[in-house]
């Protein structure tokens, strides 16, 4: 009995100590936290204003491509264009096999002759008028055929443009893929994802800037938002807009790789140094320090448009006269005391 109560009597004196310790060690930590203080400077902050600009990447499309293909098959009698040809609207592009064409030419000639003939007879009484109606009918069809066949055996541009690929040769026998293909290229479009959060602020109507790395960021290239699509793209969170490229001097061409920048006009943000705004270890996640009653507060914020050195910071937190820690951030922790250098 005796060496159990000694034994609960070490117990006690070892958790004694143990506890005494622990809050010594604990307000010696307090006391050094209410002793630090940092040396910072700060700027106050102001609202700039800026031009609010989305660059965004793109790849270039002819704002037209049409596949030269024939309503009707046979043999391709001849091509008259190759790969890299520039044609203007109504050019001759292909002559297919001509023997329908032009045996739906002399139906129609002999058609005529005997139309007029029982024309003449119906005056007369000698024909009926059934037997005209038929015969008109079948006249009138074959006009309509006649320029079907013309429109398909002698094949023609429908628009101003460069044949960007061919398929056959002369002699051929046409089927399956088209013969040609042609791509408008004086004019070109490009279909664009932009983030949804921007869909109240782009309207039709708006201009964008075009740029090529081919040419450098010097050359640009003046387009137009052309349509703005509908709907959000829930995978993605982005809509689409189709935008317009005028080409008069062909420097660009489809399947090039562009950077579009959409201007959405005037917004006042803040603005601040980018060595002001800090990075989180191991994360994306960027903060900074305000200086609140001399006191550091730490404040998550969101990067927004990039100035040189100067970068655009978005936060709720964040209000026109706050004091900004522009010199001696790295240091600091949240509640840390400051002293302001002039």
């Amino acid at each position: 009995m005796k060496t159990s109560n000694y034994i609960i009597a070490i117990a006690a004196m070892v958790l004694i100590t143990f506890t005494a310790c622990g809050k010594k060690d604990k307000s010696e930590k307090e006391k050094v936290s209410e002793e630090r203080i940092e040396q910072v400077k700060t700027k106050k902050m102001t609202t700039t204003t800026i031009t609010r600009e989305v660059v965004l990447s793109a790849t270039l499309q002819g704002y037209e491509t049409q596949n030269v293909a024939p309503s009707v098959t046979g043999k391709i009698e001849h091509i008259y264009v190759e790969e890299g040809a520039h044609v203007k609207k109504g050019d001759m592009l292909v002559r297919m096999d001509e023997l329908q064409y032009k045996t739906s030419k002399l139906t129609y000639a002999n058609l005529g002759v005997e139309l007029a003939r029982v024309e003449a007879l119906l005056k007369t009484g000698s024909a009926t008028q059934q037997a005209y109606d038929q015969l008109k009918l079948s006249y009138d069809q074959t006009a309509e055929n006649i320029d079907f066949l013309e429109t398909n055996t002698y094949v023609k541009a429908p628009f101003s443009g460069v044949i960007s690929a061919k398929n056959y040769e002369d002699g051929e026998l046409y089927g399956g893929q088209p013969i040609l293909v042609l791509t408008q290229i004086s004019t070109l479009k490009a279909e664009i994802a932009v983030p949804e959060r921007y869909f109240p602020q782009v309207k039709a109507g708006m201009s964008l800037d075009i740029r090529s790395e081919i040419y450098g960021d010097g050359k640009v290239f003046p387009a137009t938002v052309e349509r703005v699509f509908p709907t959000i793209d829930p995978a993605s969170h982005t809509f689409t807009i189709k935008v317009r490229i005028p080409n008069e001097k062909d420097m660009l061409r489809p399947g090039m790789y562009v950077n579009a920048t959409l201007f959405l006009g005037k917004e006042d943000v803040f603005v601040v140094p980018y060595q002001t705004v800090l990075k989180l270890q191991g994360s994306d996640n960027r903060y900074v320090y305000i200086n609140r009653n001399g006191v550091a507060k730490y404040v998550p914020v969101k990067l927004g448009q990039r100035f040189d050195d100067q970068v655009e910071i978005l936060s709720d937190e964040i209000v026109e006269g706050d004091e900004l820690v522009v010199v001696g951030q790295a240091r600091l922790v949240d509640g840390v005391k400051l002293n302001i250098m002039q």
